[in-house]
């Protein structure tokens, strides 16, 4: 393992994905997936993290809602973003999501 806690913010498609990624490929020890609304990343956490015996992995994923999980992190990933509304170019959806 090359990094002691990795940080995922966006518990989205992406970040649950890039988390489980980071997991499977134990490039660290812990791998914490943030996430502003309440609930989500805390039961994709759970769920990728009993998947470790299955997929032959020892990461630890951690789910959360609060930004101190992210103290000492080696690497933040942000993969946070609002999807495309109908209509939305994607020079507005860069506008809008850059402010996240």
């Amino acid at each position: 393992m090359s990094a002691n806690k990795i940080t995922v913010v966006g518990a989205g498609h992406v970040g649950a994905t890039c988390a489980q990624r980071l997991a499977e490929k134990e490039l660290a020890r812990e791998v914490v997936l943030i996430d502003i609304v309440e609930g989500i990343p805390q039961g994709k956490g759970l769920d990728q993290w009993e998947s470790a015996p299955v997929e032959g992995f020892d990461s630890h994923i951690i789910g959360t809602n609060d930004y101190e999980e992210a103290a000492d992190s080696d690497l933040f990933i942000v993969t946070a973003g609002i999807a495309r509304k109908p209509g939305m170019s994607r020079d507005d959806l860069l506008k809008t999501n850059a402010s996240i």
